[in-house]
């Protein structure tokens, strides 16, 4: 059986050959190189009757169906040459797509963060006006450190729901943290209302807490227990009452409340220390167990 030739056919050779013919001046791979090259292989003649070998477009969608000659229809290159353009994502698409997935740094999240930041100042201010005794001043410094611990309960709860986590957010939310309770336990030290050792217990296991998350984040994350919560809820109470300038069985009761606080403080530190233990040897395991088997 005789072939058609493959520029007759419009096959890879012709179509080449017809490009370069009626294209002069383009660069292929362009844009003005691909619409020359389907401007010629729409005009390179077929096989009579216009099968599925033809040079123009009703190759397309044929599969690329063999011609006699063993050439191979237009239409798979046609395809091939739309595909790469169908590939090319719409101008600024990943942009639009990194602003949707991206929250905002000015969120409700943050900006609560932001305001129990600007309050420890005004904490410090409020808690030691007229010499840190006036038991008008010390209400209102209550008040200021009450804001800060409800803020401190709902920044990172509307973080998580509404996906609103950001950098900042992971970073500020921690300091704003430490920086009110630990303002308020050095004013009250300062002023001889609480023992320096509660303070310096307090202080001592939040910031060896910090310090030990990131010793061992390259093995995991260690997540907050219920015991650590109640814990920030009773040391919360317990500073709040000392703010204030209580007397009588309320002021018996605060000494039992922050007795609590420091318990639980010890204890959960503890549990902390233990689950950062049992993190790394079980990453140091998992990483000894992934070396062997690459080397394997």
């Amino acid at each position: 059986m005789t072939g058609v030739p493959a520029s007759a056919a419009g096959g890879p050779s012709g179509t080449r050959r017809a490009t370069a013919n009626a294209a002069p001046g383009t660069v292929p791979g362009t844009a003005a190189g691909r619409t020359a090259a389907r401007e010629a292989r729409s005009s390179t003649p077929g096989p009579p009757g216009g099968g599925p070998g033809a040079g123009g477009r009703s190759g397309r969608g044929q599969g690329g169906e063999q011609l006699p000659g063993g050439e191979v229809s237009a239409g798979v290159f046609d395809g091939a040459v739309d595909a790469v353009d169908g590939a090319k994502p719409p101008r600024g698409g990943k942009i639009a797509a990194a602003a949707v997935n991206q929250a905002s740094v000015w969120n409700i999240a943050n900006l609560l963060t932001m305001l129990r930041l600007l309050l420890v100042p005004a904490f410090v201010a409020l808690m030691l006006a007229d010499g840190g005794y006036d038991p008008a001043w010390r209400s209102l410094a209550w008040a200021a450190f009450a804001v800060a611990m409800i803020t401190d309960l709902f920044d990172g709860h509307l973080a998580r729901t509404y996906n609103l986590v950001t950098d900042f957010g992971k970073i500020a939310d921690p300091i704003a943290d430490k920086a009110i309770m630990g303002t308020a336990l050095i004013c009250l030290s300062a002023l001889g209302d609480l023992p320096w050792w509660v303070t310096g217990v307090i202080l001592g296991r939040e910031i060896g807490i910090t310090l030990l998350r990131f010793l061992v984040i390259r093995y995991g994350v260690i997540p907050a227990s219920r015991g650590g919560k109640l814990k920030t809820l009773t040391q919360g109470v317990a500073v709040g009452m000392y703010v204030l300038a209580l007397t009588g069985w309320l002021a018996t009761l605060r000494w039992w409340v922050m007795a609590a606080a420091v318990v639980l403080t010890v204890v959960t530190g503890l549990d902390y220390v233990k689950q950062a233990i049992v993190l790394r040897r079980r990453g140091i395991a998992e990483r000894k167990a992934a070396l062997e088997e690459t080397e394997a």
